[in-house]
């Protein structure tokens, strides 16, 4: 059974991008697609942070590879394509949540928010979903949030991003599923990471 599990799962011969993969989230999916034969990926800001993660991988005999790249700049997200390599697996996790009374959001902000959020995932895709497609096998994983469907307090710009998120997976969804591209939106509950623990001080 556990070789035909196995053969039935592995991702032996697949490459995965997981971005904000050095922690919570993002790092618990590239363990998980890693151990399953993967070779892993990680894209993060902090070079640290992505060493120790990578190291963290390697122990479980994980083959990956580090980007340290802020997808909030333009210029960083095209050196991910640029360096990635062939990509089979795209798992958009990275994000950012500004948390301030919607009336108290700037532009800068929102801009920011909606540029790590959404515009990056949009980018990421343009570059390696046809590429999936033209191979014949893909899949894009989008990290969307409750916020994706149902409005929390203090977070209104990271709503709209994770809306616009599950938006943009139908589209990918549209363009590239017949070509044997899988592209889904995940919305985890809440889960306690780096990200949400200002969120979960709040008694």
């Amino acid at each position: 059974m556990s070789h035909y599990l196995q053969q039935l799962f592995s991702l032996h011969g697949r490459r995965a991008l997981i971005t904000g993969g050095s922690s919570g989230i993002g790092h618990a999916i590239a363990e998980a697609l890693g151990r399953a034969g993967a070779d892993v990926v990680l894209v993060a800001r902090r070079p640290t942070e992505l060493d120790q993660a990578a190291d963290r991988l390697r122990h479980h005999g994980v083959t990956t590879t580090c980007i340290s790249a802020d997808l909030a700049d333009r210029d960083d997200v095209q050196r991910v394509c640029d360096t990635a390599g062939d990509i089979d697996i795209l798992v958009n996790n990275a994000g950012n949540n500004i948390r301030k009374p919607m009336a108290e959001l700037t532009t800068d902000d929102y801009e920011l928010t909606v540029a790590v959020n959404l515009t990056a995932p949009y980018l990421l895709g343009q570059h390696f979903g046809p590429r999936m497609a033209a191979r014949g096998w893909g899949r894009i994983i989008n990290i969307g949030s409750q916020q994706s469907i149902s409005a929390f307090g203090d977070s209104g710009a990271y709503g709209a991003a994770k809306a616009g998120l599950a938006g943009l997976t139908r589209s990918q969804a549209e363009a590239w599923s017949a070509a044997g591209v899988c592209v889904n939106t995940i919305i985890p509950g809440f889960v306690l990471t780096p990200l949400t623990a200002p969120a979960q001080a709040v008694p």
